[in-house]
């Protein structure tokens, strides 16, 4: 399809109301869902709750074989697929609706700095600890990443995704570093978001916007995700308002009225006693 073409079918689909079957896609929860996947995931979700936009999360074995980036979580509007959330939240401003509409060009400047920090360092760290912590490796994700899959499909799966990180780690620099400087890194990066954060309920005061979205997706993630360790949750409990931010987004948003998602369901059976 040539790019007028896609230009136009986007246009047509932007004028479409968003439809009550929407559906969220990741891969299955109890047993697959790796860190950084969950984390990626919630913050979607918490988007879309924020711009009160329903969608149904759907838990699929080859949720990140279905995805047109390779990538989850992604979403399925209409006749619309879409991934990650930096696209998402295109596609929702396109149908009308935006969180960040209310910034000024220096806030929204600002706003983007801190997802990239986010990305860059949170995210990075999650795979870091994923795929090149030997421990965690063996622990949890070999066994989890590949348990839809017979042996040696799983195996194969596995090693294959933990070549593709490693070759990433490689290319960013990350590939030399221990486990200590890589929390060294979320302890920085924490304490980044603690300081822009304080004691306003958001980011940007009294309002959320898409990086409120993304930070709770992971450090309500990180907080929640039993690990080999505690080390990784520990450097954000050390952050109070950063675990009072969590909560409190978790309550507005995810808690009654049948709001709650399956992947806060699962992580609070999972620690209960995190954000109490």
């Amino acid at each position: 399809m040539s790019l007028v073409a896609e230009a136009f079918v986007t246009q047509l689909a932007a004028a479409e109301p968003w439809p009550e079957n929407a559906a969220l896609y990741q891969q299955l929860k109890e047993e697959q869902i790796l860190l950084s996947d969950n984390a990626s995931s919630l913050a979607v979700q918490a988007f879309l709750q924020m711009c009160n936009l329903p969608v149904r999360v759907v838990c699929r074995a080859n949720a990140e074989y279905m995805s047109p980036s390779g990538k989850v979580p992604f979403i399925h509007v209409g006749n619309q697929v879409v991934s990650e959330l930096g696209p998402i939240v295109q596609f929702v401003k396109a149908k009308g609706h935006s969180l960040s509409d209310g910034l000024d060009e220096v806030q929204k400047a600002e706003m983007k700095a801190y997802m990239e920090l986010v990305n860059n360092m949170l995210l990075t760290a999650e795979l870091y600890l994923q795929w090149c912590d030997d421990v965690t490796v063996e622990e949890i994700t070999h066994p989890r990443y590949g348990s839809p899959y017979p042996w040696p499909l799983n195996r194969i799966l596995s090693y294959q995704k933990q070549w593709e990180v490693r070759r990433k780690m490689k290319a960013i620099g990350w590939a030399g570093k221990t486990l200590q400087q890589v929390l060294e890194d979320v302890d920085q990066c924490c304490q980044a978001l603690s300081q822009r954060l304080g004691t306003q309920p958001y980011f940007f005061n009294k309002q959320p916007t898409e990086l409120d979205a993304l930070v709770f997706g992971h450090l309500f993630t990180i907080l929640t995700t039993q690990l080999t360790t505690d080390e990784l949750s520990e450097k954000v409990k050390h952050y109070s308002n950063l675990t009072a931010f969590c909560r409190r987004i978790e309550q507005q948003y995810f808690e009654g009225n049948d709001k709650e998602s399956s992947s806060t369901a699962a992580a609070r059976s999972a620690k209960k006693s995190l954000l109490r």
